[in-house]
């Protein structure tokens, strides 16, 4: 069986990540997220164990110092981790994955496994931007600045990524991400696997 592909997604918050990341798995077989460990406070509508798993700083400290986690790193106040093992079971699996996380977590991954495939997804201006992060009602005007002054931050990251998505028209911005998804299935190597057999008997 073919080990699946790891995909590192991020963005500057508001740019609509989380939204097309949903929408991705929603609509391709054989993907999944990869659910981070965070120390941040649960928002409204969100579920432990399917948004992430939300722990304590003293629990998060301990996974740390038993290694536990591929990449972690503080956003904000809060602490953000993605455990080694559970990606490893679903890449093991065959399952592609998702792991949605910020730069400084994607530099860590991609040293790490470099054949992972990263993507950086853009708003379309400085004005969309931070129309979003208002819109999403869960912040003050004073942590939306904070926001708007790190998403310059981050966005001067985008050369060490694989890939730009600029999400401006939502449905244009998927069907970007699944032609990265779909055209990587595609590859050399993961279709002779699969079309072993049909290549067998083209040949024979």
């Amino acid at each position: 069986m073919n080990n699946g592909k790891l995909y590192i997604i991020s963005a500057p918050s508001g740019a609509g990540k989380t939204t097309l990341v949903k929408q991705l798995i929603s609509d391709l077989d054989n993907l999944t997220v990869s659910i981070s460990h965070t120390t941040r406070p649960m928002r409204t509508g969100e579920t432990n164990g399917q948004d992430y798993y939300f722990i304590t700083i003293e629990d998060f400290q301990a996974m740390q110092e038993k290694q536990a986690f591929l990449e972690y790193a503080q956003v904000f106040d809060n602490f953000y981790g993605t455990a080694q093992q559970t990606l490893e079971q679903n890449l093991k699996k065959g399952s592609d994955v998702i792991l949605e996380i910020d730069w400084q977590g994607a530099q860590q991954v991609k040293k790490l496994l470099p054949d992972s495939i990263s993507i950086f997804i853009l708003p379309p201006s400085t004005e969309v931007l931070l129309q979003r992060l208002r819109n999403r009602g869960q912040d003050d005007e004073q942590i939306i600045a904070r926001r708007m002054r790190d998403a310059v931050a981050e966005i001067r990251h985008y050369e060490e990524f694989d890939y730009l998505v600029v999400n401006n028209v939502f449905e244009q911005a998927l069907t970007e991400l699944k032609s990265i998804v779909i055209a990587n299935r595609l590859s050399r190597q993961r279709q002779l696997h699969n079309l072993r057999p049909l290549l067998t008997a083209l040949l024979s």
